[in-house]
């Protein structure tokens, strides 16, 4: 990263998904700017076909090459040895963890009725439950923390997606299991606060490997995302949680989610012509939905 400042000098920041893509680009970016890292990867394909520690194994290269702290995890953080492998592995190897980046993930693209229940099942297990446990460990390690008096200035990104914002079609799994994540978010953010955690999450818009093929015009690089997240993963975001961000090239965008809009009150119950009737004045008054992605 140019003009490191080292807003992150003392952390300890572990990014899942970092052999590739946007976890290489943030983990490198981490480093520059003084973390420590713990790099997480099992070197899957690009639909969570095979194993290989290779990946994390050349970030850890890299970071140590150019005199940053870096140490590799090959564990899959979707089960629960895994994840609790991976948070002992920045305790056990520089005494504290700070930061928590949530990236790894990987894509089974097909139309719904083309949409096999293993392809539902793995992305739903990567995306939401490879957030969910890393999560649930690292948030019981700052909870005992803030509990003995240690002063904790934690922080979690997520990683949704555009997806999990507006849907995307041929992606319903995909879709679905970055909803999943935005809601993860919100009630971490909520349960987490009184314990010095910050939960937020990104929603990147960036060429790399899971992307080429789906957004095939997309231009802008995982570096570019990088710098909101070293941000929120530092100490300087004080005050900034359960908020969804999206970033793409040199833009930055507060997405703000469902709230309520137009609405009618009967005081009784409605007959099915009339919730109907008053449904569809409601939607004349509303905002247009924004539209899905791919969608004709």
């Amino acid at each position: 990263m140019t003009g490191a400042t080292g807003i992150c000098e003392g952390r300890v920041v572990i990014v899942t998904g970092a052999g590739r893509g946007l976890g290489r680009a943030h983990a490198l970016a981490f480093a520059a700017e003084g973390a420590k890292v713990v790099a997480n990867d099992l070197g899957v394909g690009l639909d969570g076909a095979g194993c290989s520690e290779s990946p994390a194994q050349q970030v850890v290269g890299e970071i140590t090459a150019a005199g940053g702290a870096a140490v590799a995890h090959g564990g899959d953080i979707a089960t629960t040895d895994g994840a609790a492998s991976l948070v002992a592995a920045a305790l056990e190897t520089y005494g504290r963890l700070d930061t928590l980046v949530n990236n790894a993930g990987f894509l089974r693209d097909r139309m719904l009725v083309n949409l096999d229940e293993d392809d539902w099942d793995a992305v739903m297990r990567v995306h939401v439950k490879g957030h969910f446990l890393p999560l649930k460990h690292a948030a019981a390690h700052w909870r005992s923390e803030a509990r003995a008096g240690r002063p904790v200035a934690a922080r979690v990104v997520n990683t949704t997606s555009g997806a999990g914002l507006l849907g995307s079609v041929g992606q319903g799994n995909y879709a679905a299991a970055k909803a999943g994540i935005i809601g993860l978010t919100l009630v971490a953010s909520a349960e987490m606060g009184r314990y010095g955690v910050q939960v937020n999450a990104i929603a990147p818009a960036a060429r790399t490997r899971m992307t080429q093929d789906t957004f095939a015009g997309l231009s802008a690089l995982p570096e570019d995302v990088s710098p909101l997240v070293v941000w929120l993963g530092s100490a300087a975001s004080t005050g900034v949680t359960g908020r969804v961000f999206e970033a793409e090239a040199g833009r930055i965008t507060v997405m703000e989610g469902w709230r309520p809009g137009p609405t009618a009150d009967k005081g009784a119950r409605w007959t099915p012509s009339e919730a109907g009737e008053a449904a569809r004045k409601l939607l004349a008054d509303s905002e247009p939905p924004q539209p899905v992605y791919g969608a004709r």
